[in-house]
């Protein structure tokens, strides 16, 4: 009973993973930096792939600015994959390329007193 248990457990966690990606994200700032600090994520793509990103905030930068960076990051460190835009001025949106597996944002460290980020499936 245990097996089948794990069993089930394990395919629901699979099949999770498998479906767990997007063609696109909305990252959502919020705040502006009061202090300097640095912005990390990863982009896990659904063929395996994993694909670091990360950008330096200095204190001052504004909620604006701060996703304008994040963008910037993300079509530099990512461009194989990614396009990334800001949309509405504080949200940045990250999107597969043609022919490129759905992905996920996942792992988001904020080191940036202020600044907060949460993330939506587009």
């Amino acid at each position: 009973m245990k097996r089948i248990a794990l069993a089930l457990l394990l395919s629901a966690c699979i099949a999770g993973n498998a479906f767990a990606g997007s063609n696109k994200w909305r990252l959502q700032v919020s705040g502006g930096a009061e202090s300097d600090g640095t912005v990390a994520f990863t982009l896990a793509l659904d063929d395996g792939q994993r694909i670091p990103v990360s950008v330096d905030i200095k204190k001052g930068t504004g909620e604006n600015k701060v996703a304008r960076h994040i963008s910037d990051a993300v079509r530099a460190q990512a461009k194989a994959c990614c396009t990334s835009e800001v949309d509405d001025g504080e949200d940045v949106l990250v999107k597969k390329k043609r022919g490129q597996p759905d992905l996920d944002v996942v792992d988001i460290q904020v080191s940036v007193k202020g600044v907060r980020i949460t993330k939506d499936r587009e």
